[in-house]
């Protein structure tokens, strides 16, 4: 995954103990320094929201809480999406992709997805101008 932190003089987020269940870690593909990439959508609809981190811990916190709970790789700690801004997500499932490198996490969402304010992350449209549509 592009956008990871890669520099060895940063901790990793597998130095962290976690409480994961060692079946469901063992399938983890992670970054040099243990994350996944989370693609969190609006269950339901389908709506694409926002892409973060987790790590084995913010997964476990995750899946047994039931709140989105990541990585944050510029604070190095988690969070609980709403915890600060009251844009909440409450977790209706987690899937693991077939490399096991990405996992697709439905969420009810309360609020704005993104710190901008926006409902989603994805509201910038970039032209596309290479294909013709079939």
């Amino acid at each position: 995954m592009t956008g990871a932190p890669s520099e060895a003089s940063e901790p990793t987020a597998t130095a962290r103990p976690s409480r994961l269940d060692p079946a469901i870690a063992a399938r983890l593909r992670r970054t040099a320094d243990g994350l996944v990439a989370a693609v969190v959508r609006q269950h339901g609809s389908g709506e694409v929201l926002m892409v973060a981190w987790m790590d084995d811990e913010a997964l476990h916190r995750t899946l047994t809480t039931g709140r989105a709970t990541y990585w944050s790789r510029s604070r190095r700690e988690y969070w609980v999406k709403g915890a600060t801004s009251g844009h909440h997500q409450y977790v209706r499932s987690v899937a693991l992709d077939c490399d096991g490198d990405a996992l697709l996490v439905s969420v009810d969402q309360v609020g704005a997805a993104c710190h901008t304010g926006h409902r989603t992350c994805f509201f910038e449209e970039l032209p596309v101008t290479g294909a013709e549509a079939p």
